[in-house]
């Protein structure tokens, strides 16, 4: 059925008429001169004297909510018992340094939540839905949280509402309210009086629509009414997004690992608690050394280092456009092997410019959109014009129009006092639009169509000779990028219109062939995903030889072969899995096709980030394993599938993306690495006293100083460290490969085991000159190897003279301020006796120098020397 309606405008319209031709689909033209919206002035003091329009969410914890937080870890617990038990004993200087250090716990802790928060919130912010309205006559995007009661919103297929509101306007409306009702039949929609009380969601025709609930056909003009806590949605009390949170493969082998060592902890504790009981016969010491080893082997980093990676990952991204909705997929972009991408505002900028005009079998080059064009040419241009909307937002609709204004200014070929009668829609089953107009000067109705040239040539029911012809001159401007519009003209007479577009006599124009430059920096993203081993394949519904053309200009290797839409109906599922092995560019493919292609690529084993902006890309986002779609230009839906968001529509952001992906992977083994490897002569030299019947070496006081320095050195230095500079010259990861690949953990035992031993060597050897002299030299060596630890594992590839020079403050703080405090403990005698320690004299701070220094120097040859066999 055409879609009937009464309005001026060929060409030149008035501006309280406002006509949409958005992402693709038709919208009703609506005379908004009775509904201009509320004037920003307004928006704003309803805004400041209503409150942002968002649920109330989960308070933001304030200080005192992470200390009771902190209260209830581990480590915390572990640091009031051993404060207990010095108390029993007798040492009441120990138990209040134990106590000062739950103290600085808390403050390190209270940085770390409150930087996640932040990092969190920020991204929040960005990602909040976001609604066209009209204000002061002017239609605009604007966050979704800021719209106010009385505002117009235009809503449309794919968005979602984002507050309960009164339809004025509506055109084949159908809204899916099962969020709130729980039945899954979308519901149709009417136009009611904006006076009207709101109702309970649930039944046809009726004139509300609600927050949270999903367009699914149509376009509509609504006035907001409810928002924030007074909508459906806030009386029910769910949440605005649903969103299925999986655990990522990494995830899940942390979780094991982490359970895994502390059960082995648990168990060793309990071993040299009871063996120290019955070696000294003191209970008491017994339990301060499983609590001790507890504090050693306690693996309460692995959690935090994650979250905070993975959030401030994210938080980056999104400095660079990249919007993160799930955290995990951070790490999981990094393992692509396949990107899908639409050529579209994607790969091409989506600003077009018509630059060659063909009639009757001749063609034209447009040199300059700006100068007068012959008059065999006008026709086409005209009509062109008409099938257009008379304030797009389609690009190819502006530069048509643009084109229109200027080429044929001060001519009888801009109608703006034609009177658009209705119009046939784009459908799927028929890839054109037609306009039909009435003419103040014709008895006749004017019909405009335009679309893809073979939906063009169907209704104009061409002869061979000329489809041939068409083919011909399709395929030269295709050859060169161009995309190609065919249009066409019919008359009627007046009185009832035919039910579809195949009923009117229509008479082929001409073809039209728009450019679409490729945006900057693309060429070089696509080499460097080469260089990476990540394939690039192109999906576009534009022709083969145009998507070929692209294909040559951005370097994408074409393998010389594409597969069209129709060559991918007639595959069964095992051919295309063979066939997409070699293909990288699919042309003809409309939406519902991508999901074919996702699968037969996983089914290949490939990981697979796929890109989409509409309804029906949603599917193919959910499946692919990372969803990417596409800010700008998106649907809600779309959005709501994908794991991340580009904020730009820009290819390139996706190649950052992957690197940052790689960079944070990496970074994640880094500091794991190194948690590992520091805690292995930290355990060791808490459990060996017990098993020779010694005292113990490292006492709480001094496994809480050396927190100290893990805490943020595996959480701020590690995740501050700038990628490698192979990161993007090496293959992807697979999807399901361990975190701790078998050399990267037997890597970072080794550098514990060196430790220890050197450590170990130093107590062992000096011990016969007193135990607290000894215990300070061991310790001493101890800080200064993590130092040097922390240093070397910045990077596995380059020497410590490189990783000198690359930038990191945060490493200089953590290094700065372990030494500093280091020296003060060794210098102060009140700090020397909590800490049990003898002065040192130059001699000795040399020799743990030295030694603490050699305990890693060996890792740096290994790195020279073996760079093929680090991860």
């Amino acid at each position: 059925m055409p879609l009937q309606g009464v309005i001026k405008g060929g060409g030149q319209a008035p501006l309280s008429f406002l006509f949409f031709f958005f992402r693709g689909r038709v919208m009703m033209n609506i005379d908004i001169h009775s509904i201009g919206g509320l004037s920003q002035k307004e928006a704003a003091l309803r805004l400041q004297r209503e409150g942002y329009n968002e649920l109330p969410s989960a308070k933001r914890r304030g200080i005192l909510g992470i200390i009771l937080e902190v209260f209830r870890e581990p480590m915390f617990l572990l640091l009031i018992s051993g404060g207990a038990i010095y108390l029993v004993i007798g040492d009441t200087q120990e138990a209040l340094m134990l106590l000062g250090f739950v103290v600085v716990v808390i403050g390190i802790t209270i940085y770390q939540e409150r930087k996640t928060e932040h990092a969190l919130e920020a991204l929040r912010d960005i990602s909040a839905p976001r609604a066209l309205v009209i204000r002061d006559g002017q239609h605009k995007r604007v966050p979704g949280r800021e719209v106010v009661r009385g505002d117009t919103i235009i809503i449309s297929e794919g968005d979602r509402v984002v507050a309960d509101s009164i339809l004025i306007h509506c055109t084949s409306l159908l809204v899916d309210e099962s969020l709130l009702t729980g039945e899954s039949v979308p519901v149709t929609k009417t136009t009611g009086d904006i006076d009207m009380e709101m109702s309970r969601p649930g039944g046809d025709a009726q004139p509300f629509v609600y927050s949270g609930t999903l367009v699914v056909k149509g376009f509509g003009v609504a006035v907001v009414k409810e928002i924030a806590a007074e909508t459906e949605m806030g009386l029910i009390g769910k949440a605005l997004e649903s969103i299925e949170n999986h655990h990522s493969p990494l995830q899940r082998e942390m979780g094991r690992f982490v359970r895994n060592l502390a059960v082995l902890g648990l168990l060793l504790c309990v071993i040299a608690a009871i063996v120290h009981g019955v070696l000294q016969g003191n209970w008491l010491n017994g339990l301060l050394a499983g609590i001790t080893l507890a504090m050693a082997i306690l693996p309460e980093e692995f959690p935090v280092v994650f979250a905070v990676f993975l959030a401030l990952g994210a938080w980056r991204m999104a400095q660079k456009n990249i919007l993160t909705r799930k955290a995990p997929s951070v790490e999981t972009l990094g393992a692509a092997s396949v990107l899908c991408v639409d050529k579209t505002g994607t790969i091409t900028l989506n600003r077009m410019t018509v630059c060659r005009v063909i009639v009757e079998g001749k063609s034209y080059d447009i040199a300059d959109a700006a100068m007068p064009i012959a008059e065999h040419l006008h026709e086409v241009v005209e009509f062109g014009i008409l099938a257009s909307a008379i304030d797009p937002f389609d690009p190819m609709e502006k530069a048509i129009r643009e084109f229109g204004l200027c080429a044929m200014a001060g001519t009888e070929h801009i109608h703006g006092n034609w009177t658009m009668v209705c119009e046939y829609p784009l459908s799927e089953g028929l890839l054109a639009m037609s306009r039909v107009y009435r003419s103040p000067d014709r008895d006749r109705l004017i019909i405009a169509a335009k679309g893809a040239p073979e939906a063009i040539a169907d209704i104009c029911h061409l002869q061979r000779q000329q489809q041939a012809q068409l083919s011909h001159d399709i395929d030269m401007m295709a050859r060169d990028g161009l995309r190609v519009i065919g249009v066409a003209k019919a008359e009627f007479s007046e009185g009832a219109l035919p039910q579809g577009q195949h009923d009117f006599q229509f008479e082929f124009l001409g073809l039209i062939g728009l450019s679409d430059p490729v945006r900057g920096g693309v060429r070089e993203a696509v080499k460097e995903c080469y260089a990476a081993g990540v394939r690039v394949v192109m999906i576009t519904g534009d022709y083969p030889v145009t998507a070929q053309k692209i294909a040559q200009q951005i370097g994408l290797i074409p393998s010389g072969q594409i597969i069209t839409g129709q060559e991918l109906n007639r595959l069964n599922d095992l051919e295309l899995k063979g066939r997409v092995r070699t293909v990288n560019i699919f042309a003809r493919v409309i939406p519902e096709q991508k999901l074919r292609l996702i699968n037969a690529l996983k089914a290949n084993g490939e990981v697979v980030a796929m890109t989409g902006d509409g309804v029906n890309d949603a599917a193919a986002l959910k499946a692919a394993h990372i969803g990417i779609a596409m800010g700008a230009r998106g649907t809600d839906v779309a959005r709501e599938a994908a794991d991340i968001v580009l904020l730009d529509d820009d290819f390139s952001s996706i190649v950052h993306a992957v690197r940052m992906g790689r960079r944070i992977f990496d970074n994640l083994n880094k500091a794991f690495s190194y948690i590992i490897a520091i805690h292995i002569p930290i355990a060791g030299i808490s459990l060996l006293p017990v098993f020779l019947n010694w005292n113990l070496i490292l006492l709480p006081v001094h496994i809480v100083f050396l927190e100290l320095i893990i805490d943020p050195a595996c959480s701020i230095v590690f995740e501050m460290e700038p990628e490698e500079a192979n990161v993007m010259k090496r293959s992807p990861r697979k999807l399901n490969d361990p975190l701790f690949s078998r050399r990267a953990l037997i890597l970072s035992i080794l550098q514990g085991i060196v430790i220890l031993f050197v450590v170990m060597a130093v107590y062992t050897v000096v011990r016969s000159r007193g135990e607290v002299y000894a215990r300070t030299l061991a310790f001493t060596t101890l800080i200064v190897a993590n130092i040097a630890l922390i240093l070397t594992n910045r990077s596995w590839t380059q020497g410590v003279a490189s990783i000198l020079r690359c930038k990191n403050p945060a490493s200089w703080w953590v290094i700065g301020g372990a030494s500093f405090f280091l020296g003060l403990i060794l210098c102060v005698a009140e700090l020397r006796e909590l800490f049990r320690f003898s002065a040192l004299g130059v001699i000795d701070l040399l020799i743990c120098l030295l030694l603490g220094v050699f305990s890693t120097v060996w890792f740096e040859g290994f790195k020279l020397l073996n760079k093929k066999c680090l991860p």
